[in-house]
């Protein structure tokens, strides 16, 4: 906006204010005068600009992004902890509260999840947590221990939320508002649970169940008054609850919610961070009470995305110097970004498709590979439609 107010045009504009009776030129009282308060002008007019760009969303920095958020009730993700498996031997002994070392990380045993299996986590904030896996060195003394190491990711880390994903948030709740157990509420309300990469939605109901097959026809209802006589105990107790809130029509009173998470690397959940969402969103214990997060009459079911491996074979033509023996690697990086992007983008349509143009074309730029083609996915010369609930995972590269 103040782009043209430079030094040299303020200093033209003031000098042109004083009469020309008066001696102007540079090195004159009038021209010495001037020109520092016209340097000092075109500050003031960067710092103009600099405190219009702040002003709005599309434009402001981090720091002054977030206090834009605040207005709206929205805060940046907070980094978090790696939540690891960490198997210990002998399985007896007892690990937990100590803190071991792998590497230039330090971690912390949590509890227990079977003998000689704890939840460990890493005492460092953010990604740097998942990327290390094998055998620990203890840091406190722990009577018995033979081997400790770490064998699995439960729940990734999170760095501090990107400024351009908090940006994007800050714009989508001007589009939907997030109320009362909508669609928004719970994208907003299951991403921001630590490990949690991306969300899908589903309305159950309607889809492979209608509400009004659960209400219980004549027949159905002269097989109960017959059957029911013959059992007893915690079978005839289940089967009177739910015919009972079928006749009723309950078991239509209340809404059903399907959530499908890929953790916070775009991969498949694990079964922890699966638990783990389940409880905060909607105790199994409690289903449709309003415990958790989920708003009262919604039961909720949490699941992972399903990972399908996707086998790459092409037939390709190398420089002089080149061959698979020193691309595959290459190759099979080419393929596996292309498939995490896809990957980040499953949450936002209703299904992917691998499509093998798009693999070619990452693959051609690779240095040393000419040409490329008869390239097959799953043994398949086309695209490959994935279901709604499935993702990319690389199966491997080939000729």
């Amino acid at each position: 906006m103040f782009e043209g107010n430079t030094y040299p045009v303020i200093l033209e504009r003031m000098l042109a204010r004083v009469p020309d009776k008066l001696d102007k030129r540079e090195g004159s009282v009038i021209w010495d005068t001037h020109s520092p308060t016209a340097l000092e002008l075109q500050f003031l007019y960067i710092e103009l600009e600099r405190i219009i760009r702040e002003a709005y969303g599309d434009t402001a920095s981090r720091e002054f992004l977030i206090l834009r958020c605040r207005e709206r009730g929205i805060t940046p993700y907070p980094a978090t902890n790696a939540i690891l498996k960490g198997e210990f031997s002998p399985p007896e002994v007892e690990v937990e509260g100590k803190r071991f070392n792998l590497g230039e990380l330090n971690y912390t045993v949590r509890e227990k999840m079977a003998d000689g299996v704890y939840r460990v986590q890493c005492d460092t904030v953010g990604i740097t947590g998942n990327q290390h896996l094998g055998m620990m060195l203890p840091i406190d003394y722990v009577v018995g221990l033979e081997s400790a190491e770490l064998t699995e990711v439960l729940i990734p880390g999170e760095d501090e939320e990107d400024t351009e994903d908090l940006r994007q948030r800050y714009f989508d709740s001007f589009q939907e508002k997030a109320f009362g157990g909508n669609v928004r509420d719970y994208l907003e309300k299951t991403n921001a649970i630590p490990g949690v990469g991306k969300t899908k939605v589903t309305r159950v109901w309607n889809s492979d169940i209608s509400p009004a097959r659960m209400i219980p026809a004549p027949s159905v209802r002269a097989w109960y008054e017959e059957t029911a006589g013959t059992l007893e105990g915690e079978v005839r107790d289940w089967l009177d609850g739910v015919y009972t809130a079928a006749a009723s029509k309950k078991l239509t009173t209340g809404g059903t919610v399907l959530l499908t998470i890929l953790d916070s690397d775009f991969g498949p959940a694990s079964d922890t961070l699966i638990q783990t969402v389940q409880t905060a969103m909607d105790p199994e214990v409690n289903a449709g009470e309003g415990i958790g997060l989920a708003p009262i009459g919604h039961v909720v079911t949490v699941q992972s995305a399903e990972p399908k491996e996707i086998a790459v074979k092409a037939e390709l033509t190398f420089d002089a110097g080149y061959s698979w023996g020193n691309l595959a690697p290459l190759i099979g990086q080419a393929v596996e970004g292309y498939l995490l992007e896809l990957r980040k983008m499953w949450a936002d349509t209703p299904y992917l498709i691998v499509r093998i143009s798009q693999i070619e074309a990452r693959i051609l730029e690779i240095p040393g590979i000419l040409d490329i083609q008869h390239t097959r996915l799953n043994d398949a010369e086309e695209n490959l439609v994935l279901t709604a609930y499935q993702i990319p995972v690389l199966g491997g590269v080939g000729a």
